[in-house]
């Protein structure tokens, strides 16, 4: 690539990130949307559809530990290709499906491929900023899930109306293919970018620096030899027990309001792109608060961890939803609680960016991921169960506020999990063991 000299290049490339990150959640959003649709058209049952949920996230789970790995191995340029081209053909092949199992198929596809956005963007974080950034980078990188859940509030109701649930699939899925002309044309790594500065290369490359041997020696990981460190662990524990939160509130919440309050997902929900909009603004405020507090000289995993504990006492606000008299009440609750869930998110993942080389970010955090679409793949049986359960009894309300209740109280006891994980672990000593250990790999 040549061309002028570009200043602040990498917030060029995250840029890109955020917006495949909107094409990613724009893309897994539309069954959730056309729930209300396909479940009259194709008389769906809440367990249907929590089968097919499940049939996502299963995916979902094999794909990120598997794009982890390959991701690593071929870079982060050629990896996105691959993987927003097979999503984008994916989505679009959700058009030609007439039974829960041919859906079924079309998200186990769509799940799989669309794996590969996680560890690529957070690869991607690893490469091009320095540490003091990455809180603030993988924030924006997060919020590109709420953008992507908004702009499909604003175009599914526009195409349904307009066409069908068919051409919503299609014109959706086109999206992809879009971006990877741009990412083909703007990206490479910081070393071999034309674009870039010199002041710029060492601002990033100099912000990253473990110490100078660690630069040369972390450069192959056994993948098997992540799972022996607790922080790897520690992860793992604040994905799988949180993930399916965020999963049951966007797979779900479009049918909460259409069977509670009656709302009609074949026009614009006010109520839904206000709670998808505060979403972001706490996936941006998470990061810049831990960031914040590592600024004022607070050690990076103290500053992490408070702001994790702030966010898991915060999140317990979820709890009063059963007791809200009218839809916007719900609304303020749910606008409050899921933006707090995203805070908690961007600390979650700017914690492997934290404590692994960036050598093993990918592998890392792509086990931590397939670890949340494990528990996103058996939560919705849970729901599909309780809800069913409740309906039948002629309380579905009911289902819902027991389901409110148990996504409050689980962020408290992640919590006091990853704190006994990583208690006696600071970024230095972990460095040394990353250095000493991965380095005979």
């Amino acid at each position: 690539m040549s061309g002028r000299k570009i200043k602040n290049y990498r917030w060029l490339i995250l840029t890109l990130l955020v917006s495949a990150t909107t094409i990613n959640y724009l893309d897994r959003q539309i069954l959730g949307l056309l729930k209300p649709t396909l479940e009259i058209e194709f008389t769906w049952t809440e367990t249907d559809f929590a089968f097919l949920v499940m049939a996502f996230t299963g995916a979902y789970a094999v794909g990120l530990i598997s794009w982890g790995w390959f991701i690593d191995r071929i870079g982060t340029k050629p990896g996105y290709i691959i993987s927003v081209a097979a999503w984008s053909i994916m989505g679009m092949l959700h058009a030609a499906a007439r039974s829960v199992t041919g859906f079924g198929l079309a998200r186990i596809g769509l799940g799989l491929t669309e794996a590969g956005n996680v560890p690529a963007g957070m690869k991607t974080i690893a490469e091009w900023f320095p540490r003091k950034e990455r809180a603030l980078a993988t924030g924006l990188f997060n919020a590109g899930t709420s953008f992507g859940i908004i702009i499909a509030l604003i175009i599914v109701p526009l195409i349904l109306s307009n066409f069908g649930w068919h051409e919503v699939f299609l014109i959706t899925g086109s999206i992809g293919f879009l971006w990877l002309i741009v990412w083909i044309w703007v990206y490479n790594v910081p070393s071999k970018h034309k674009r870039l500065t010199e002041e710029e290369y060492n601002y990033i490359h100099d912000g990253q620096k473990l110490d100078a041997a660690a630069e040369e020696e972390v450069v192959k990981i056994k993948w098997f030899k992540l799972f022996t460190y607790r922080q790897t662990w520690a992860f793992i524990t604040g994905k799988i027990l949180l993930d399916p939160i965020y999963w049951f509130f966007m797979f779900w919440l479009p049918s909460y309001f259409a069977s509670t309050f009656k709302l009609n997902m074949a026009n614009l929900s006010p109520e839904l792109m206000i709670i998808y909009t505060m979403t972001v603004l706490g996936s941006v405020g998470g990061g810049y608060f831990s960031s914040w507090l590592i600024k004022r000289g607070w050690p990076t995993l103290k500053a992490r961890k408070t702001a994790l504990l702030i966010f898991a006492i915060m999140e317990l606000t979820v709890l009063s939803a059963q007791y809200a008299t009218n839809a916007w009440m719900v609304v303020g609750i749910l606008s409050f609680t899921l933006a707090i869930h995203q805070a908690w998110s961007t600390n979650i993942f700017t914690l492997v960016v934290d404590l692994f080389p960036k050598q093993a970010v990918s592998s890392v955090t792509g086990i931590g991921a397939m670890s949340g679409a494990v528990g996103g793949m058996l939560f919705p049986l849970f729901v599909g169960y309780i809800l069913d359960s409740y309906k039948s009894a002629g309380n579905l309300i009911g289902g819902y506020n027991l389901l409110f209740i148990i996504c409050g109280l689980t962020y408290l006891f992640a919590w006091t999990i990853i704190h006994l994980l990583t208690r006696k672990s600071d970024v230095v000593s972990l460095h040394e063991l990353v250095e000493h250990d991965f380095s005979k790999n």
